[in-house]
């Protein structure tokens, strides 16, 4: 099937079948607006949809979506800044109590750190300068498990990506003054999709642990 037809179809699926059984909760929605609860960071990945592996309902989550799943510390120089106003918008507006960054395995944004130099394509491309974000991360692997496989450096590599995150989402005013009053938690979280293993951050003990 063409890829548009079937996103169509799908639609129609949608409208006839779960919309029609909830459609006083999406009337809800618009008429009363929404106010999520969870604010969630994930990576653009097709294959990694939070609503769907999460099984989320219709308002549970302020999704922000972008390539590998990252969040630049608050600045305000530059003229377009999309993750930072939606964390902004979810925080200020939405008054969440919870933002999620939700990390991935074989997240190939975080792959790309690990490119030659060259590599990666044309020399104007977004990517590298956007993934410098987490340098940090990828020369903090580089540095501890230099002879490591590829694979198991990307892994760890994911998650000190979202660590990263979580540290940049603290340089945000209304972000730090509402984590520190109680009204806002942070969480760190990575999912593998071939597994179907989700590993949640714990403070205690610094490090990514199974869920059940």
């Amino acid at each position: 099937m063409d890829p548009i037809d079937k996103l169509t179809a799908g639609f129609k699926v949608f409208r006839d079948g779960r919309f029609k059984e909830q459609r006083a909760t999406y009337e809800a929605l618009v008429d009363q607006g929404q106010s999520p609860k969870v604010a969630l960071v994930a990576c653009s990945d097709s294959r990694v949809d939070p609503g769907i592996v999460l099984q989320a309902d219709p308002g549970d989550l302020f999704i922000i979506r972008n390539v590998a799943n990252l969040v630049p510390p608050c600045e305000r120089g530059g003229r377009f800044h999309g993750t930072s106003t939606a964390v902004e918008f979810a925080v200020d507006h939405l008054e969440v109590g919870h933002i999620i960054v939700l990390g991935h395995a074989h997240c190939g944004g975080i792959r790309s750190l690990f490119d030659s130099p060259g590599e990666s394509g044309r020399d104007d491309s977004f990517v590298p300068s956007w993934m410098g974000l987490v340098r940090s991360a990828y020369l903090r692997v580089e540095g501890t498990m230099p002879e490591a496989p590829l694979e198991d450096k990307a892994r760890i590599c994911e998650q000190s990506a979202v660590m990263v995150s979580l540290e940049n989402l603290m340089t945000f005013p209304s972000v730090r003054e509402r984590v520190a009053d109680g009204r806002l938690r942070l969480h760190g979280w990575h999912i593998d999709i071939r597994s179907c293993a989700l590993q949640v951050y714990d403070p205690a003990s610094q490090h990514f642990e199974a869920v059940g």
